[in-house]
């Protein structure tokens, strides 16, 4: 598949997606003008790195991956502690709970473990499946949902133990 017709999709999986991105990046550095550096980053490395698709069908995750990961060095190269902005969270929760609950599931999520909070992120609030978050954070389907099990118990026991 030629170049142009790659740039072309992506691009047009970017601006498609660019909310998603955007808030995937901002969930992990919780600042506005560091999540859209991160965003630009991610697009010259995608498009950068574009002859490395082999097939079309998986620029969405692929990006997603690029965006995970740049986060990720981002947080590192900054020192920065990795942190869900709730009022980002709050607006994806699309449930009818009551706000107390929300405030709460926030804070939750806030306690775990980045490779929790990752996984978290991209299968609840992203409405990624399974396999599309193994791939975009470059692990086997059974260690994603090993993780997801911890990671939901972890949420489990916050949420008891601020009842």
């Amino acid at each position: 598949m030629g170049h142009k017709l790659l740039d072309k999709l992506l691009k047009e999986n970017i601006i498609d997606n660019k909310e998603k991105y955007y808030r995937l990046a901002f969930s992990y550095v919780k600042n506005a003008d560091d999540a859209l550096d991160i965003l630009q980053e991610s697009i010259y490395k995608a498009f950068t790195g574009i002859g490395k698709i082999q097939n079309p069908e998986y620029i969405k995750t692929w990006f997603y991956r690029i965006v995970v990961n740049t986060s990720i060095d981002f947080l590192r190269k900054n020192k920065k502690a990795v942190a869900v902005d709730s009022d980002i969270l709050e607006s994806h929760i699309k449930a009818e709970e009551d706000l107390y609950e929300d405030i709460d599931l926030h804070r939750a999520i806030e306690t775990l473990k980045p490779d929790y909070k990752s996984i978290i992120i991209l299968r609840y609030f992203e409405d990624l499946k399974i396999e599309e978050v193994a791939e975009i954070l470059g692990e086997n389907v059974n260690t994603i949902k090993t993780r997801l099990y911890r990671a939901l118990k972890l949420l489990r026991v916050q949420m008891e133990e601020n009842i």
